[in-house]
């Protein structure tokens, strides 16, 4: 009934979706130049043979797609698989980094005219569906065509869980749609179950067998050159409020550590005008990579407000602060900065990876810490103290690093159904 709802309010809100469409393309969150897949229209041609498509929200889940495909079509020679995903910066990353025979496509609004248009168009044969992005139209429209689905490191959070609880006959009649649901965790299947999945397994989490992230070797060398030894430290992923902590935390640190370079990284490149105006009203010297600025003796924030380059700064700087986990709610991954050997912090707001926090604290792989005082004390402890950073670094690099089977073990899962295939 709610899922019938959904449709009908879909189809009357469809002349407001297009303004709301609208006024995100004035934001310069939309591609002007390929805004028609997010209506369903193709951007290329459907490659001849099996197509397999994947389906991640952003980033995150697009770039843990990616061993996966790499494994895929070195196992299925006939197979091409087609990325969906909604955000220009996941669009930019996949062009970047899909391989050979996977192409990239805009998820459509979740219309069902427009998802009809995109399912006419490209046929998959099977569908993998990465975590918790559920479009009910899109979903249900697929398996009404008899389109494998399979949910592929599903996660349902504590406020996911609570949320879909009280809509539960919705977000059953899009569950039981899927194959076979592949939870994150055990905890995770639990929920599926309860939420109206009809098979479900927990294999491990697919974020432990990324690929580190990626890193030009002559970049990195200009960079470690312009670094100068200084003792720095990185903020990562930031949200509003962080880089006004990090600001913070550099000027009471340089007290001591005249220096020191601290290195920040937004979450949303977008946002660099606005952060830079704010550390400078710290009275702080900032150069910005987007500008190409040079980074001077007394540059205090190297603000790297681009896109895709956040394994440089893993790279360059040991002792990282994860963002999105002292302001804002959910946090981001930990396993990209712990798979690359850092000192890894993070806020208490790490709602998205409550079992993952739990592990790594209980295996030295993560410091937490409640505040912006609690922060600066330990990034002073991990910078005058070489060796327990080393320490610190090995335990995360050891988590990170030792579920790296995952891969195969998920593509096992799909082997069975990729044969079927006709």
């Amino acid at each position: 009934m709610l899922l019938k709802l959904y449709r009908i309010l879909i189809m009357i809100m469809y002349p407001f979706i297009g303004v709301y469409l609208a006024k995100r393309k004035a934001k310069g969150k939309e591609d002007l130049e390929r805004f028609g897949e997010r209506l369903g229209y193709a951007g290329k041609e459907r490659p001849d043979g099996q197509l397999l498509m994947m389906h991640g929200a952003s980033v995150g889940e697009s770039l843990s797609m990616l061993p996966l495909i790499e494994l895929l079509l070195q196992e299925h020679e006939n197979l091409s698989v087609l990325v969906t995903t909604g955000t220009l910066t996941s669009a930019k990353l996949m062009k970047e980094r899909l391989p050979e025979k996977a192409i990239h496509q805009y998820v459509p609004i979740d219309h069902p005219y427009c998802v009809k248009r995109f399912l006419d168009h490209w046929k998959p044969d099977m569908a993998l569906w990465f975590e918790s992005d559920f479009w009910a139209n899109m979903i249900t429209q697929t398996a009404d065509l008899d389109i494998p689905l399979i949910l592929i490191n599903g996660r349902i959070s504590d406020r996911s869980f609570k949320r879909w609880s009280k809509f539960k006959c919705f977000i059953s009649a899009i569950l039981e749609q899927f194959t076979l649901c592949l939870g994150q965790t055990v905890q995770d299947v639990e929920r599926l179950n309860k939420l109206g999945a009809k098979k479900t397994k927990c294999v491990g989490n697919i974020k432990f067998g990324a690929s580190p992230l990626p890193a030009d070797k002559i970049i990195l060398e200009e960079l470690e050159k312009a670094f100068a030894n200084r003792p720095r430290w990185l903020a990562s992923s930031t949200h509003a409020g962080e880089e006004t902590i990090a600001g913070n935390i550099h000027k009471k640190i340089k007290q001591t550590e005249p220096n020191l370079l601290t290195v920040i990284v937004p979450r949303h490149p977008p946002r660099g005008d606005e952060v830079e105006k704010e550390l400078k009203e710290l009275k702080l010297k900032v150069a910005r990579r987007s500008k190409n600025d040079k980074i001077e003796p007394d540059t205090d924030i190297y603000l790297a407000d681009t896109i895709g380059e956040l394994g440089l700064f893993y790279r360059l700087a040991k002792i990282v602060f994860v963002g999105k986990t002292l302001v804002g709610k959910g946090g981001q991954n930990p396993l990209e900065a712990a798979r690359l050997g850092c000192a890894v912090i993070a806020g208490l707001n790490m709602e998205n990876f409550v079992e993952m926090t739990i592990n790594m604290i209980e295996e030295s792989a993560l410091i937490q810490v409640k505040n912006e005082q609690a922060l600066e004390e330990k990034i002073i402890e991990l910078l005058s103290d070489s060796e327990k950073c080393k320490k610190q670094c090995k335990a995360s690099k050891d988590y990170a690093t030792k579920e790296a089977g995952v891969i195969n073990r998920v593509a096992e899962q799909l082997t069975t159904y990729i044969e079927a295939i006709k």
